[in-house]
């Protein structure tokens, strides 16, 4: 059979078949391990298919629209697994989610891309002032999720914690963190695009046509959003059997599912010896969850029973702080060795090993 544009993602299309697969299993035996194990799986090439379709439009539309529809759908499958976890109440899951994103894509991702390209390449580079700007701008939105903890932690001494004010302070600071990354954009696609492409290629040419992309793009967001709605569905049940925290599913398990298309994008160009790309890839990630994917969420929660605020658990905050700090010492320097990957996946492990034996 010709499967034409599509042929060189046979891998992708063989998986796509557990998406039917989860419909009839969630029917049969309802919400449980088995059907949010299968619909996990089914929601990685749903998630490559519908990057492949964001970024060959972004070649038909050109640089700059281009890197506007990568900016805004690159994290497009976690954002609507987010969106339909806080509509079934589980904020806290949502939270985790999000700062497990960030640690995923700073430490696991950037690690695993380290080591596997340094095993080939011995030693590679990258735009150490492009990382920099990046993890600058991941640092603001670690100050902007931080506040809020301290206010709670300084109202509880003082007497009480107001939920309105802690509703109102988040609004603000997701206006603010959505600013900052508006100005990101602008900063990175207009006025100093040569910082994040100093090197001139020749410019790839669309694969696909426009509108094969764009039904692409379109049946692989509608196809994510049933499975989301069915992972969701079977997360309480499957929490509960194999006895895990909200705490441990958010940070790792859902923060993986929504993400793994792109770690095996970020690897595959690290062994490649891309590594600009690799570096931009698990950096850019992180910055979107933090300041673009998160105060939405603010946002969109409120057309819920039990809207989202921006207070984390103390236990993800000091994660998230120690990850930025690793990561932010490694880059420094634009080189990067498979000892680095090696030791940044360890400290991943470690986090992990940490969030399966916390209590909450």
């Amino acid at each position: 059979m010709d499967l034409g544009p599509l042929r060189p993602y046979t891998w992708a299309l063989v998986l796509g078949l557990l998406v039917p697969v989860s419909w009839i299993l969630d029917l049969v035996l309802g919400p449980g391990v088995v059907v949010f194990v299968v619909t996990g799986i089914a929601i990685v090439p749903l998630a490559w298919f519908l990057g492949l379709g964001t970024e060959e439009l972004g070649k038909h539309a050109g640089p700059g629209i281009g890197g506007l529809l990568n900016a805004t759908f690159g994290n497009a499958t976690e954002l609507i697994i987010a969106i339909f976890a806080l509509a079934s109440g589980l904020t806290e899951v949502v939270k985790a989610s999000l700062t497990g994103s960030i640690i995923g894509n700073l430490l696991l991702v950037l690690g695993a891309s380290m080591l596997v390209g340094g095993l080939r390449h011995k030693s590679q580079t990258f735009s150490r002032e492009a990382s920099g700007t990046q993890i600058t701008m991941l640092v603001l939105a670690v100050i902007g999720l931080v506040m809020p903890d301290l206010y709670v932690l300084s109202a509880e001494s003082a007497g009480g914690v107001s939920s309105l004010t802690l509703q109102e302070m988040s609004e603000v600071i997701a206006v603010i963190l959505l600013l900052a990354y508006g100005l990101g954009l602008l900063f990175s696609l207009r006025t100093h695009k040569d910082i994040f492409n100093p090197v001139t290629e020749v410019e790839e040419r669309p694969r696909w046509s426009k509108s094969f992309a764009a039904g692409v793009l379109l049946v692989s967001t509608a196809l994510v959003a049933v499975e989301s709605e069915i992972l969701v569905g079977s997360l309480e049940p499957a929490k509960a059997s194999l006895g895990l925290t909200d705490l441990f599913v958010g940070v790792i398990i859902v923060a993986i599912v929504g993400n793994a298309a792109e770690h095996g994008s970020a690897v595959l160009m690290a062994h490649r010896n891309k590594m600009e790309l690799s570096v931009a890839v698990a950096t850019t990630s992180s910055t979107q969850v933090a300041l673009f994917v998160a105060p939405i969420l603010v946002f969109i929660s409120l057309l819920f029973a039990k809207p989202m605020t921006l207070d984390f658990e103390i236990f993800e905050l000091a994660s998230l702080v120690l990850s930025t700090a690793v990561v932010a010492a490694v880059v420094s320097d634009g080189r990067s060795n498979w000892y680095e990957g090696a030791l940044l996946v360890m400290v991943y492990a470690v986090i992990a090993v940490a969030f399966f034996f916390h209590p909450a």
